[in-house]
C-alpha cells in the first residue's frame, strides 16, 4: 500500500493512526502542501480532488479519510475501531464527527489560506478563528466525556476507538494554533493515554519523514 500524505495534515495524521492501530505497513509518499505539490499534474493523476490523504491499495486509489478508515475497518476488522453495540457505535461516531464535521473542515489549510489571501487575516486572526471552532467543538466533546459514567482511559472505554483517531490530530492542531488545552482536562487525559501508545506516537507529525 502507498500512503500519499503530508506530515502536518490532520486528515493524514488520523489515517496514519488508524493504519498503525490495524498493524498495517505502507509506503510513505510525501505530498508537500507548502509548495502546492498537491495541485500539480503528477498528484492530480493520483487523486482528482487534489487533496491528501490518498491510499493506493488493491489496485485502487482510495480518497477521503473517513471513507478510507471505514474501508480499513471493513477489510481489517481486528482490532476494531468501533464497539460491538449499535448504540455505543453511534456514540463513538458522534464524538468523531464533532472533530471531522464541526471543527476540522472550517480550520483546514484551504480555509485558512483563503482567510489570509482574500480577507488579509494575519497569524493572530487565523489563530483566533481556529480557536473559536476548536473551543466550541472541544467544549461539547469534554461535556460528552464528563457525562459518560463508564468512561475509561480513552474517549470510549479502555481501548482506542475511531473517536481517538479523530481527536488526537485535532489536539495537535490546537497546540499549533496556540489554544490552551487546560480548559479540557478530560480531553488532555485521553491525549496522554493515546500518545503513550506506539500506534499514536509513530503517527505524530514530528516523526514523519517529511517533517521540517
Amino acid at each position: 500500500m502507498k500512503l500519499y500524505n503530508f506530515f502536518r495534515s490532520g486528515t493524514s495524521h488520523r489515517l496514519r493512526i488508524a493504519l498503525n492501530l490495524k498493524g498495517l505497513q505502507t509506503q510513505y509518499m510525501p505530498v508537500d502542501l507548502r509548495t502546492e505539490q498537491h495541485l500539480k499534474d503528477e498528484f492530480k493523476a493520483v487523486n482528482q480532488q487534489m487533496l491528501v490523504p490518498a491510499l493506493e491499495a488493491d489496485g485502487k486509489v482510495l480518497i477521503q479519510s473517513p471513507a478510507i478508515i471505514e474501508w480499513l475497518e471493513e477489510t481489517h476488522p481486528a482490532p476494531a475501531l468501533l464497539p460491538g453495540n449499535a448504540g455505543d457505535r453511534a456514540r463513538v461516531r458522534a464524538l468523531a464527527a464533532i472533530v471531522g464535521c464541526d471543527i476540522h473542515p472550517i480550520n483546514n489549510r484551504r480555509i485558512l489560506e483563503y482567510l489570509r489571501h482574500e480577507f488579509g487575516a494575519n497569524d493572530d486572526a487565523v489563530n483566533a478563528w481556529c480557536a473559536t471552532w476548536i473551543t466550541a467543538g472541544f467544549d461539547a466533546y469534554e461535556a460528552l466525556l464528563a457525562g459518560d459514567s463508564q468512561r475509561g482511559r480513552f474517549s470510549f472505554g479502555d481501548a482506542p476507538t475511531l473517536a481517538d483517531v479523530y481527536l488526537i490530530p485535532q489536539v495537535e492542531s490546537a497546540r499549533r494554533f496556540k489554544v490552551d488545552l487546560a480548559r479540557w482536562p478530560l480531553i488532555s487525559a485521553v491525549d496522554s493515554a493515546c500518545t503513550a501508545l506506539e500506534a499514536f506516537a509513530k503517527a505524530a507529525p514530528a516523526v514523519q519523514p517529511d517533517a521540517a
